[in-house]
């Protein structure tokens, strides 16, 4: 009897508390953001993509350039193929190749991972995404949230009421107003 009662006893105690953590649980206040919208109302984030365009638009050049001087070869050697000696038309061959390597290292450097093109992106972007994040957390400090999601891109935030988008109040600390 006595152990029933002390079982019954842990089963109340295991009960209490989890009505506590359900009660804790439901006290929690979250809000959302999309920083992909905040990102694009934020003015000096529109001469970042244009800059960025530029040196993209210089560079694609470049690789047209360079794509042409090898259709341009590759065009003459099928040309003169028959007139080249195997000597000559190795060489040619190799030259091909050359340049077809020369355009693909240039198109790493340029655009890779690790290219250029992301280096400058993420340098040019890091002093706004930290003002955003900065603003975030002030909005979320002043309205008392416990946590904050981004709906941005691959989010697994699939719903959110409305009234918890803190979008606007991100921008306000921004000091940008959405425009609609």
């Amino acid at each position: 009897m006595i152990r029933r009662l002390q079982h019954i006893g842990c089963y109340v105690l295991a009960f209490t508390f989890v009505l506590c953590a359900e009660a804790e649980a439901q006290q929690q206040k979250m809000g959302y953001v999309n920083t992909d919208t905040i990102l694009n109302q934020v003015p000096e984030y529109q001469g970042i993509q244009q800059q960025l365009r530029v040196i993209s638009e210089q560079w694609r050049a470049e690789l047209e350039k360079m794509q042409h001087e090898i259709d341009r070869l590759k065009e003459d050697f099928e040309t003169k193929e028959i007139l080249y000696t195997d000597e000559v038309r190795r060489e040619k061959q190799r030259q091909i190749e050359q340049k077809q390597q020369a355009r693909k290292q240039y198109m790493e450097q340029k655009f890779g991972p690790e290219g250029e093109y992301f280096q400058k992106q993420k340098e040019l972007l890091k002093p706004i995404q930290r003002n955003i994040y900065e603003a975030i957390t002030a909005v979320a400090r002043r309205g008392d949230f416990d946590f904050i999601f981004d709906r941005a891109k691959n989010s697994s935030l699939l719903f959110g009421q409305k009234q918890w988008n803190l979008n606007q109040d991100v921008l306000q600390e921004l000091g940008v107003s959405l425009s609609n």
